[in-house]
């Protein structure tokens, strides 16, 4: 099974939307994959992100925040993803089999719920495509603006 790892700095936004939307998009897909999310430090999943996700049918609600070592085997991914520049910064060194990409997404903290639906669609345009590269055997997206079907901001 491929196991993919998405970092941001609290893992309380987008790096939990990413992982809820690439579950799902793997599961659509029929794909075997083992998706966690954490951060450089744990805070708690913010009730903007519960929000916006249950308005696409997707619920955070059993969603805590965590770090790096709080996910099973933290050493052992296939794919690590960060979602922020801080996140890879501070990302550890991995192994060489582990395959790192850079997806930096605005932060919605703050915003209005039109930011937060915003980010969360560019989340999730990206991470289908990413589990679509893997379904089809192809390298995932080198970056963000790699991915011709996601708009970029």
């Amino acid at each position: 099974m491929t196991r993919l790892l998405i970092l941001c700095t609290h893992n309380s936004a987008r790096s939990q939307m990413a992982e809820a939307l690439t579950r799902e998009a793997a599961r659509k897909a029929g794909l075997d994959l083992d998706v966690h999310s954490a951060g450089t430090e744990a805070t708690q999943v913010k009730d903007d992100a519960k929000t916006v996700m249950a308005e696409i049918g997707l619920n955070l609600d059993g969603h805590t925040s965590k770090t790096l070592y709080d996910v099973p085997d933290p050493q052992n991914f296939d794919y690590v993803v960060t979602v922020c520049d801080s996140a890879a910064e501070a990302c550890p060194v991995y192994p060489g089999k582990t395959t790192r990409r850079h997806y930096p997404f605005v932060d919605p903290s703050g915003g209005s719920l039109d930011r937060w639906r915003t980010v969360r669609d560019q989340l999730q345009v990206q991470f289908e495509a990413f589990v679509q590269a893997l379904k089809a055997g192809r390298p995932v997206p080198e970056t963000y603006a790699d991915s011709p079907t996601v708009p970029v901001a």
